[in-house]
């Protein structure tokens, strides 16, 4: 939904996705590719979504940040569940230093990054193995290191996985996504074949907001996100086409822009962004039509829930539901823009969303098709229920830790990565 002044709204039924993309894309470089054209308000557009499951209550009860109002109906605390879910959870995995993100292999072991820069395959039962040799050096410095690990659609027959990491560069530091091979042989893995496919540009000498996600698409492309580096003088890059800060990015398994991206044959926009105008997106899933979402770090107040559109501004730093952490205004305070995109939803107080699956197993019958994030802030996971692209209620599930990626088991059972120098991995299973 875009954000749009009040005095528009008599009028915004009249504007359409794809206008406001064609309106926003600057002189000489190509228009956005778009969806199907969809009015801005439509029937019951503005009506609350409801479920006979939900209850009454928000799932969030403390007090918020801001005094902003959401534009929409349950665009923030909306009801949890009349019915809480009962978890039973237990340590699978313990040992592992800052976790960053995990990835199941194919026979159920786990492969597990660490932020100082190692890679780990953890056994079934639990038990890390060693640092897998072949990952380049990471800058692990502040919110730095190595990052997120996704395995390549045909990992299975190609042994191909990707990883993003803080890279360390001249004057500086970026994400940048690797490929590799993963080879085991006489039980000992490694890293072969080694090949940094695409470097978030420019270069900035700081240790924040570098993202990041990988999430593949069902057409084998694949989605990267990363962060607008959070000081003031690069945020507003998150506004400029010809920087890759601040964006999220689809990519080819070579780091080539596809053909069909939205600023393709421009002349000064970076090819390979699919949406920008971000913060700093640390949780990536897919819907189950296949489509994007993210969550990323809004200020103090305002981390987002969105589904990235090819060619759409997401409004940060200019629009944002949060405020500056000694709190003032984040610029002149507006919460909606023409021509920006509002949240799908969005959190005061922040639950700081790292990690983020689609829940498609069978063990929890009240999360199927549920966005499960991990919250780094909230200490604990958030489980969000859409109906279309509008949230029906948020559970929050607590877990007593900075949670930092979350997976959905082959066995319907959910794992979710803690944060810190003594890592674990949590198996969540329907409790009694």
């Amino acid at each position: 939904m875009k954000r749009i002044p009040h005095s528009l709204l008599a009028t915004a039924a009249f504007l359409s996705l794809g206008a406001a993309v064609h309106a926003q894309a600057p002189a000489g470089q190509a228009p956005a590719a778009v969806e199907p054209r969809q009015p801005r308000i439509e029937g019951d557009a503005f009506a609350a979504p409801t479920s006979s499951a939900t209850g009454n209550s928000p799932a969030e009860t403390e007090a918020p940040n801001t005094n902003y109002k959401p534009l929409l109906p349950n665009q923030t605390r909306a009801p949890k569940p009349e019915t809480a879910t009962k978890v039973k959870t237990e340590v699978v995995a313990k040992g592992l230093d800052s976790p960053w993100a995990m990835e199941f292999l194919p026979d159920g072991r786990m492969l597990v990054t660490e932020k100082a820069g190692k890679l780990r395959i953890v056994a079934k039962d639990g038990t890390p193995g060693p640092a897998i040799p072949g990952v380049p050096k990471v800058d692990a410095k502040g919110q730095g290191g190595l990052l997120d690990v996704a395995l390549s659609p045909s990992f299975p027959s190609d042994r191909r996985i990707y990883l993003s990491y803080a890279e360390p560069r001249e004057k500086g530091n970026g994400t940048s996504v690797l490929r590799a091979k993963l080879i085991e042989e006489n039980g000992v893995a490694r890293l072969d074949e080694v090949k940094v496919i695409f470097r978030q540009m420019p270069t900035y000498d700081g240790d924040k907001h570098f993202g990041s996600r990988l999430v593949f698409a069902p057409d084998g492309k694949l989605f990267v996100t990363v962060g607008e580096r959070s000081d003031k003088v690069t945020r507003v890059q998150a506004q400029d086409l010809t920087s890759g800060l601040g964006k999220v990015f689809r990519i080819d398994t070579d780091g080539n822009a596809p053909k069909d991206n939205p600023f393709t044959g421009g002349e000064k926009a970076k090819p390979e962004i699919w949406s920008y105008g971000h913060r700093n997106v640390q949780a990536a899933a897919l819907d189950p039509q296949g489509r994007l979402w993210t969550a990323e770090h809004g200020p103090r107040g305002g981390d987002e829930l969105n589904r990235p559109r090819p060619g759409v501004n997401y409004g940060w730093p200019e629009v944002s539901y949060g405020i500056e952490y000694s709190g003032e205004k984040i610029g002149e305070g507006k919460t909606q823009a023409g021509g920006t995109a509002q949240p799908v939803y969005y959190w005061d107080p922040v639950i700081g969303p790292s990690g983020m699956a689609l829940y498609t197993g069978d063990a929890f019958p009240a999360w199927k098709d549920d966005f499960l994030i991990g919250g780094l802030v909230s200490g604990g996971l958030v489980a969000v229920k859409l109906d279309g692209d509008k949230v029906v209620s948020e559970e929050r599930i607590p877990l007593d830790a900075r949670i930092r990626d979350v997976r959905v088991g082959s066995d319907g059972a959910v794992y979710a990565v803690t944060d810190g120098p003594d890592g674990k991995i949590l198996k969540l299973t329907p409790g009694t």
